[in-house]
């Protein structure tokens, strides 16, 4: 029987903050895991604008923020570790904050740099989960339905809503998974117009009236085939948004009735899916994803919901340390299953 004890990082495209989660992972004729500690630090305003900004910063500043990040992560992982008293730990696996994501051209920036983070921890780092893949012509994403595969494997769907809505499943003993569409990276700005942080329980859109014109051009944007980042929000998600003279209350009530959509479309009726991410909490939302699908939509804890992606990310790096392939190539496109991560020196 193996067994190893790690803290993953997560920093989704929704800026909500880093989630951290040390995690027990066993494997006994099959991989199980616990998360026995987690924790969310949420960003400060002047980290969610760094964040915001960063695409658009020069190169410079961009390492600069690398850095400054990196070190960020360090100083909230050991105070994490102090506080929870932790002793036995690994190593530390990061997936770091998405800035560019640009498979077709070859390349994906994540920031939070690892060296900075193992300065401050003195502890195994290991980073940089997507470039081998994406050396190896895949999409460098998704990266979780490895975790569904090995650690989720009783439901038909796994369902994660954050900034963006991914699926993963299987088909005919392959294992899928795609990007869905925009989700809270469109959802949250809305709501911040409104004075709102985010839509909470979708009271916000179950107000609101939906615009069927602005949904249909939204319902016209074509993201099959594509792992989705802040550059398709941009270029195509936020333009109709803004073309549309409909008041922020009838802009969120549309786009979560398109998220419901597009999600349900996905679902086939009477399968087991379970729906994490920070989606999950909007009951609106969730509540017509179950009457557009008619699929069993279990209800998941509060701890999976929030920390699902930063243990599988831990995860991520106990296949890394056992030479596990953990990016699928029928997933991601790639040539072939790839070891991915980077083991930070």
């Amino acid at each position: 029987m193996k067994s190893y004890r790690a803290i993953g990082l997560m920093s989704g495209t929704s800026l909500d903050g880093l989630d951290i989660a040390y995690c027990e992972f066993t494997f006994d004729s099959k991989w199980s895991y616990k998360i026995l500690n987690s924790k969310i630090v949420e960003y400060t305003t002047e980290w969610k604008l760094k964040l915001k900004n960063a695409p658009i910063v020069s190169e410079q500043d961009l390492k600069q923020l690398d850095k400054e990040l990196g070190q960020f992560f360090g100083e909230e992982t050991k105070k994490f570790i102090e506080d929870n008293d932790l002793n036995q730990i690994d190593f530390i696996a990061s997936h770091g904050h998405t800035v560019f994501h640009q498979p077709d051209k070859g390349f994906t920036i994540q920031i939070g740099c690892g060296k900075e983070l193992k300065n401050q921890v003195q502890l195994l780092v290991i980073n940089d989960f997507r470039s081998a893949d994406i050396a190896a012509g895949g999409q460098g994403a998704p990266l979780v339905p490895i975790g569904d595969e090995l650690l989720f494997s009783d439901y038909d769907y796994c369902v994660n809503i954050g900034g963006i809505a991914n699926v993963s499943y299987k088909e005919n003993g392959v294992r899928k998974a795609f990007d869905i569409c925009i989700a809270n990276m469109a959802l949250n700005p809305l709501a911040l117009e409104m004075g709102y942080e985010y839509d909470e329980g979708g009271e916000l859109a179950k107000n609101g009236v939906v615009n069927p014109q602005l949904l249909w051009k939204l319902q016209e944007l074509d993201f099959s085939n594509k792992s989705l980042g802040n550059e398709q929000y941009q270029e195509f998600f936020l333009p109709i948004l803004n073309q549309s003279t409909s008041i922020a209350e009838t802009k969120i009530a549309t786009v979560t009735e398109y998220l419901a959509q597009k999600v349900s479309d996905v679902l086939t009726s009477d399968s087991k899916v379970i729906i994490t991410g920070g989606g999950a909490y909007n009951i609106f939302l969730i509540n017509k994803i179950r009457k557009y699908s008619k699929a069993k939509v279990v209800h998941a804890s509060k701890e999976l919901i929030e920390f699902k992606e930063a243990m599988i990310f831990a995860f991520l790096g106990v296949l890394k340390m056992e030479n596990i392939p953990n990016c699928i190539a029928s997933v991601t496109g790639a040539s072939e299953d790839v070891v991915g991560g980077v083991v930070v020196k």
